[in-house]
């Protein structure tokens, strides 16, 4: 006999429709073209990147934390008559990271920032639609990237970089992610039901287009768009270095 929906479970998902709604409806009204290759069967080539020890806690929720297959997403803008080049984009970023996110539905809480904006080991809440916040932490900086780790409490377990590159006269801007999601619930509306999936697509177009606009330049061609499946995401942390003692 089949077991009827928990009153939780109901809850969520009149949560995240009305999330994914509010995110859609301007998202409809954009015409900014949208290339999606659809998704794809990934390979060892899609694993996350390795992350150093001393980057991971019982805080960090890795990917292979997660629950169901892990999706390995590439976004990419190519901006053109931007009036930055990659590496203050990227400093944008770092200190104007609520001005890149949609306002209306997407809430960033940050500590205290130092003069450098965000940087190894800062952290900030991502409030979303629906009963889970997006805790993250920076594991990495560097000139044209910042690199993420999602937090216990996010919806995703995995990694987010940030980067940019100059190429051709042209600025290109990418969002790289690598996330299972976090739990059989979260499994269900982004896997099965694909409402945490959209909310997500949306929320980072427009962190796309916010790049573009905010480097005074224009979108050449919109936003690019892949998505790759894997079954197991692999071992995330890199393992101790030669000759490295393991604790007792």
């Amino acid at each position: 006999m089949t077991r009827p929906p928990s009153a939780r479970a109901l809850t969520v998902l009149a949560r995240w429709f009305l999330g994914t709604v509010l995110i859609t409806w301007r998202y409809l009204w954009d015409t900014t073209p949208l290339h999606r290759g659809g998704e794809r069967q990934g390979d060892a080539s899609d694993r996350p990147p390795h992350l150093p020890p001393e980057a991971v806690d019982d805080r960090v929720q890795l990917a292979e934390d997660g629950c169901g297959p892990m999706f390995h997403r590439l976004f990419r803008v190519r901006i053109a008559a931007a009036e930055i080049d990659a590496y203050q984009l990227i400093e944008r970023v770092c200190h104007d990271f609520e001005n890149f996110v949609p306002s209306e539905v997407v809430g960033i809480r940050l500590g205290e920032l130092r003069e450098q904006g965000l940087d190894v080991a800062d952290e900030l809440l991502v409030e979303m639609p629906g009963p889970w916040n997006g805790p993250v932490r920076v594991v990495h900086r560097a000139p044209g990237c910042l690199h993420l780790v999602t937090l216990r409490g996010h919806m995703e377990a995995g990694q987010v970089q940030f980067r940019a590159r100059d190429e051709d006269d042209l600025l290109t801007f990418e969002i790289e992610l690598w996330a299972c999601p976090a739990s059989r619930l979260v499994h269900l509306l982004y896997s099965r039901l694909r409402l945490a999936k959209e909310i997500q697509l949306n929320m980072w177009v427009r962190f796309c287009l916010s790049a573009a606009a905010i480097s005074g330049g224009r979108p050449v061609d919109g936003v690019h768009i892949s998505t790759r499946r894997l079954q197991s995401p692999g071992r995330t942390l890199a393992p101790p270095a030669s000759g490295t003692k393991k604790a007792p």
